[in-house]
């Protein structure tokens, strides 16, 4: 009975041991993946592809790194909302492209798409500190153009790009109007012991008051510790089929935000997984943010009151049969839910925030006029 208690501590040392090695050698590989498997650094295709208008922008770091961004307009005079997207850990911005795509039409803005230290054509090596000193770069360039609305600009995070532009929007609250939160976790100290499950009894909860190896974690991105102290208005959007980040990350992030920012708002979407809640969500996902940007990023009166003056940029013509141009996946409008019904205005209780809960629908239009809106099929 004893040797058998010992090879089994043995065997539980050894995992540890073991667990401890692998993260402390390769956590940023774990973190950071910017070349997907049996793909190359370099970006698959440009927004050109897709017919989209965009600069190539390449900015400095404070730390002296070289970086590359695409922004990417709506049309050239467009002063409609900035969306500062972080995207996720693997790949680089020209996967996000087709989803910018839809963006830009349902959203009616720009979208500035930074490729993170190490990351498509930018230079160095990722890393947290690194990678905070990017998105800071990117703000600053956004803030100093002058053909845009720059008390429009929103951050818009996805899974570690969520981490990233929280600590950015806590960093700038007169710079950032607001932000919006994507199947985020609460930190890389929590995911951790998701990924490697015997090393939740050794690694997790806040950076500053965790566990007894916390310490070993690099790049620990602490969105929990984080999130609590933006002041802006925050959008969480959470896919519950989520097979990376548990949908109880984003449960507690919110909960955090909420107990000293009234302008939260939580979003679950019951079929949205990690990287397609945007795709599974539907109009409903659009929409969702559409009002949130409306709301918190609204267009200046006298800025208004002056398109209304000249004609406005954004007057809305009623197309006949045959301006319709069929678009592939240009955009997707829904007809039916789908066994879930919606659940809106439900107040959490001790909580000046809003719940609501998003059902996912059929497809029932791919069509586009030449303004980018969507007409019923």
């Amino acid at each position: 009975m004893v040797s058998y208690m010992n090879v089994l501590l043995y065997g539980v040392g050894g995992l540890v041991v073991a667990g401890m090695a692998l993260l402390v050698a390769f956590q940023e590989k774990l973190v950071y993946v910017p070349v997907l498997p049996g793909l190359s650094k370099a970006y698959a295709i440009t927004p050109s592809r897709l017919r989209l208008t965009y600069e190539d922008i390449w900015l400095t770091s404070s730390d002296g790194v070289r970086l590359h961004a695409w922004f990417i307009k709506l049309f050239p005079n467009c002063r409609g909302p900035t969306i500062l997207f972080f995207q996720e850990n693997a790949g680089n911005i020209a996967h996000r492209l087709e989803m910018v795509r839809i963006m830009l039409q349902q959203l009616q803005c720009n979208v500035f798409m930074l490729s993170y230290r190490g990351y498509g054509a930018s230079d160095g090596y990722p890393s947290q500190h690194g990678i905070t000193k990017d998105a800071q770069a990117a703000l600053d360039h956004l803030c100093q153009r002058s053909d845009i609305d720059t008390s429009r600009i929103v951050v818009f995070g996805r899974s570690l790009g969520g981490a990233v532009g929280a600590v950015l929007t806590k960093n700038n609250p007169d710079k950032v109007a607001a932000l919006i939160l994507e199947n985020t976790f609460t930190s890389i100290l929590d995911m951790a012991g998701v990924l490697l499950p015997f090393l939740k009894w050794f690694i997790g909860g806040s950076s500053s008051k965790g566990k007894i190896l916390n310490f070993l974690v690099r790049s620990p991105w602490s969105t929990i510790d984080v999130v609590g102290q933006i002041k802006q208005p925050i959008l969480f959007l959470s896919g519950l089929q989520d097979e990376m980040v548990p949908p109880s990350h984003m449960q507690m992030l919110y909960a955090k935000a909420a107990t000293r920012n009234n302008r939260c708002l939580f979003v679950e979407f019951p079929t949205g997984m990690h990287m397609d809640t945007w795709l599974a969500g539907g109009d409903q996902y659009w929409r969702t943010i559409q009002q949130f940007l409306e709301q918190h990023a609204p267009v200046k009166k006298e800025v208004e009151s002056s398109q209304n003056e000249n004609g406005s940029d954004h007057v809305r013509h009623e197309m006949d049969e045959n301006a319709r141009v069929e678009v592939e996946h240009a955009c997707y409008i829904y007809s039916s839910c789908n066994d879930v019904p919606p659940i809106r205005g439900t107040a959490l209780q001790n909580s000046g925030c809003i719940h609501k809960q998003v059902c996912t629908e059929n497809i029932s239009l791919l069509y586009q006029d030449s303004d980018g809106r969507c007409l019923l099929s």
